[in-house]
């Protein structure tokens, strides 16, 4: 058989279960930065809204928040992976996610699909508190922290997406939520995406990383677990495997399934088309989350 009709073959029965299903993807990393790596991750998206599935993009940009940070003499800070936002951060990190939020619509227009940016502000998309957080000093103790502008979704309002994605459209959001007094607050994209998958209920969750997924060994790629269920997350949290950035995702996987998201996946977004390979493929790429 031909190879490329093997590989509509093989991808057939995925196309099938898939359609007229909500997939959310979270887009960030080298994925959107490489320009090869972009034209693959819109390409993907594309196809996969014209085989019958139904994208909803939410987007991160840290790297660039930080970078204009730089430029304006700021220190970056994070804390559990939660970057720490004051006044002039926040006002920062929404002009740049606007910014991107138009690229990302822009690109995926440009190859022939139809997406409209939003961010949490519309519409009430995304309703917030400040978050609060806690670490664990020196002496063991566990002691507060302040974040900032730094919001804890309280709420998803799923009625403007709906709506656009009923009418053929691809929302694609940014991270930003808007608290009870209109405050404007930065929340962290792995997070949103978590929310708002458990708050349709989609069929998966998937999110682009810089690493292959969860190792075993940080220092060894070869050691990928490709799956992991929730009651082992704890375990591997303790062991070290999951740490840093990769806390966020993990817990975003456990919020969307924990809300009945079917199965998550944290893929490698460095591999041209990871999205195609996870969706329509026996194999995927990365590990997959599982209740």
């Amino acid at each position: 058989m031909n190879k490329t009709a093997e590989v509509l073959i093989e991808a057939l029965p995925y196309i099938r279960h898939f359609y007229n299903r909500q997939i959310v993807i979270k887009y960030g990393g080298a994925a959107m930065e490489d320009e090869t790596l972009i034209q693959s991750v819109m390409q993907d998206i594309v196809l996969m809204k014209y085989v019958g599935i139904r994208p909803i993009i939410v987007h991160g940009g840290g790297p660039r928040i930080t970078a204009w940070m730089d430029r304006v003499g700021k220190i970056p800070k994070f804390v559990q992976g939660l970057r720490v936002t004051d006044a002039e951060t926040v006002e920062l990190a929404e002009m740049v996610l606007g910014s991107i939020n138009k690229e990302i619509v822009s690109r995926i227009n440009l190859h022939g699909g139809k997406a409209i940016g939003l961010s949490g502000k519309d519409a009430n998309l995304i309703l917030t508190e400040k978050q609060q957080t806690q670490m664990t000093d020196e002496n063991g103790q566990q002691i507060d922290v302040d974040l900032g502008f730094v919001g804890k979704i309280i709420g998803v309002n799923t009625e403007s997406v709906t709506a656009l994605d009923r009418s053929g459209y691809i929302p694609v959001i940014a991270p930003i939520g808007v608290g009870v007094e209109g405050q404007t607050y930065n929340i962290n994209a792995d997070t949103m995406a978590g929310e708002i998958a458990s708050a349709f209920q989609a069929e998966k969750l998937i999110m682009l990383t810089d690493t292959r997924g969860i190792l075993q060994d940080l220092s060894d790629d070869a050691s990928l677990i490709p799956t992991i269920r929730l009651q082992e997350v704890d375990t591997l949290v303790k062991e070290g495997c999951i740490a840093g950035g990769m806390l966020p995702k993990v817990e975003a996987c456990t919020t969307a399934l924990m809300g009945g998201v079917y199965k998550t996946h944290i893929i490698d977004g460095r591999i041209p088309h990871a999205l195609l390979l996870e969706v329509f493929t026996e194999g995927g790429v990365g590990t997959e989350i599982v209740r």
